[in-house]
Order: structure tokens, then C-alpha cells, then sequence
């Protein structure tokens, strides 16, 4: 889509567009790298307060998943004419706002358009040392796969529409996408460079997609233990009878790369191409370093969960799902 956009002259820009990652990154001639990125969506919960901190989190952590620190913000909103009360707008704003807060960010300022549909969001700026930026491209043969968050928001998302989610799952759900992925960014930090190999976060392509863009990046074929995927407790008997129209997408778009062993659940599988908001690190690491990892995970109070391993190529496969015994 983005072919004819031509790319960037300048030998400053580090990474932009073409490289599919998480944020562009943009060197000065002294002192820390840029690193920029934009997101916003829909509600995707009813309360607004919430909804604001999900978005806010969500936004930030493409900052977190390139090794760096966000630092500035600016809104992005969009809410009808009428039909909406100033006490929800005000909400969705505090939200937002407190979760920039937690994260250290200062917000700016930022812009606002009349639209029939809500929707909020941040562009985010953030630093980073150039020498220590993480990509999705360095995965290597041998390394083991961290993810950091359980996967199933989006399933969760569309059974809230439909009433049909029950109420200890959606708080799950909530507290994970309200929580940043900053602690584990800082845990990544920690660790020898030479043992982080990539990262990415796990967003709107889900698990299989993002995991598709980390192993086409890197030249590898991602194996993972579809038994070893964190989910939140209760969503996988919601998982065939709530598929929402990204989940559909990204199966028409990742699946022919995609080889799944006997074994493997349909609800899992599904679940693996479900879209994400504000989900966690995936992260590729050394065999050596992944022990480490894992203590500094815990140090910092991250859940580990060490989903597979990175393989050489194979012939049109980047992501290998199998079931352990």
C-alpha cells in the first residue's frame, strides 16, 4: 500500500516504514536517537476512564517493544457532534492521562475532530541510544521466545459487545491491557545486548502475525509450543463463537505461512491469529542469555512465559506451531 510513498534520502532515519517494525527511529546529531509512533482505535470497553488508560498503554508500548523510553505525547481524538455527554469525553481524557502519568510521559497537547465514531489514541515520542535499538530482525537460530502477556483480547473484546463475556474474564482481560509493558522493557534492558536478538510487540496481527514479521525480518522460522501460550483463564470456550472481523483478516493474510501439528486446538490456533490491544513482548533471546531473562522477568515482577524456540528457515513456513506431549 505504502510502495509509491518514496523512501526517506535522509541518513538520519534509522528505521521508517519499509521495515514493518513497531516505530520509526530517528538519530540527532548528538545525544539519543528518536523513536515515534501513533496509535489509536475504537472503544473496545465500556467504562471511559478504562478505555483511556487502554489506549494509552497501547500506544506506548511500541516505544517499549524498540528499547526505548517514551517521553512526550500528543492526543489524537475523534468523537461525534452529538450524542456523547462532556462527562464521557472527560473521562476517556483523565484515562488516558493517568496511565502517561504512571509511564512518566508528558502530554503535550494534541488534536481533536468531529466523527460519528469514538475513537482515541496518542502519537508518542520517545528516546533511545541508537547502538541499543531493538528490531524485529535480529532473531536467530537457536534463540528462545519470551512472550510477556496472555493472548485473547480480542476475543474477549467482541464477546463484551455481545454480552456473552463473563465478568472475572473481562477484568483479566483489563487488568493485563491497562498494564504497560514497561517493567519488561526495563527487565530487557538489564540483560547483554549481544543476548537480545528481537522484539516486538503483540498487537493488531496477533500473535501469528507479529511473529510472522519477526521470522520474515530475520530470515528464521518461529517454532511455538501452542501448549505453552499464556490465555487468559476462560477464553478458549469463548474463542470459536467470537471471532471478530481482524481475527478473519489475519488468517486470510498469515495463514499460508503458517504449519500447525497434529494436536493443536482449533480454539488455540484461533486464538493465535486473534488481535491484540495493548498485549505483550514478544521477545527473541539467546540460549545462553535465557535464564537470565527469565530472572530479570521475575525481578521485575513480569510473568515468564518461554513459548518456543527460532529455527532456520524453512521453505515458505515462518511460524511452526506444535503441541509438546
Amino acid at each position: 500500500m505504502l510502495s509509491d510513498i518514496p523512501a526517506p534520502v535522509d541518513d538520519r532515519v534509522l528505521l521508517d516504514f519499509r521495515t514493518a517494525d513497531d516505530a520509526g527511529v530517528y538519530r540527532w546529531e548528538s545525544g539519543p536517537a528518536l523513536v515515534q509512533t501513533v496509535d489509536f482505535f475504537t472503544p473496545i470497553v465500556d467504562d471511559p476512564f478504562t478505555y483511556g488508560q487502554i489506549a494509552a498503554a497501547n500506544a506506548l508500548s511500541d516505544v517499549y517493544a524498540m528499547g526505548g523510553t517514551p517521553r512526550t505525547a500528543l492526543a489524537i481524538a475523534a468523537f461525534p457532534k452529538d450524542d456523547i455527554e462532556p462527562e464521557t469525553i472527560r473521562a476517556i481524557f483523565s484515562g488516558g492521562f493517568a496511565k502517561l502519568r504512571e509511564a512518566g510521559v508528558a502530554l503535550l497537547g494534541g488534536h481533536t475532530v468531529q466523527d460519528p465514531e469514538i475513537k482515541f489514541g496518542y502519537a508518542v515520542t520517545g528516546a533511545i541510544d541508537p547502538a541499543s535499538v531493538l528490531t524485529n530482525a535480529g532473531a536467530k537460530a537457536g534463540d528462545v521466545l519470551f512472550l510477556t502477556k496472555p493472548i485473547g483480547t480480542g476475543v474477549v473484546g467482541t464477546a463484551i459487545k455481545f454480552e456473552r463475556a463473563p465478568e472475572t474474564l473481562v477484568d483479566q482481560a483489563i487488568e493485563s491491557m491497562r498494564t504497560l509493558n514497561r517493567a519488561a522493557a526495563d527487565a530487557i534492558r538489564t540483560l547483554p545486548p549481544e543476548h537480545v536478538h528481537a522484539c516486538t510487540d503483540v498487537t493488531g496481527f496477533g500473535l501469528i502475525g507479529h511473529g510472522t514479521g519477526m521470522a520474515k525480518a530475520s530470515g528464521v522460522t518461529l517454532r511455538i509450543d501452542a501448549s505453552r501460550i499464556p490465555l487468559f483463564e476462560g477464553v478458549e470456550a469463548l474463542a470459536l463463537g467470537n471471532r471478530s472481523g481482524g481475527l478473519a483478516s489475519n488468517l486470510e493474510h498469515f495463514g499460508l505461512g503458517v504449519e500447525v501439528g497434529p494436536g493443536v486446538a482449533g480454539e488455540r490456533t484461533t486464538l493465535m491469529y486473534d488481535p491484540q490491544t495493548s498485549g505483550g513482548l514478544l521477545v527473541a533471546v539467546s540460549d545462553a542469555g535465557a535464564a537470565d531473562c527469565e530472572t530479570a522477568f521475575r525481578r521485575y515482577g513480569v510473568p515468564v512465559h518461554r513459548i518456543g524456540v527460532v529455527e532456520t528457515a524453512g521453505s515458505g513456513v515462518w511460524v511452526r506451531v506444535l503441541m509438546s506431549s
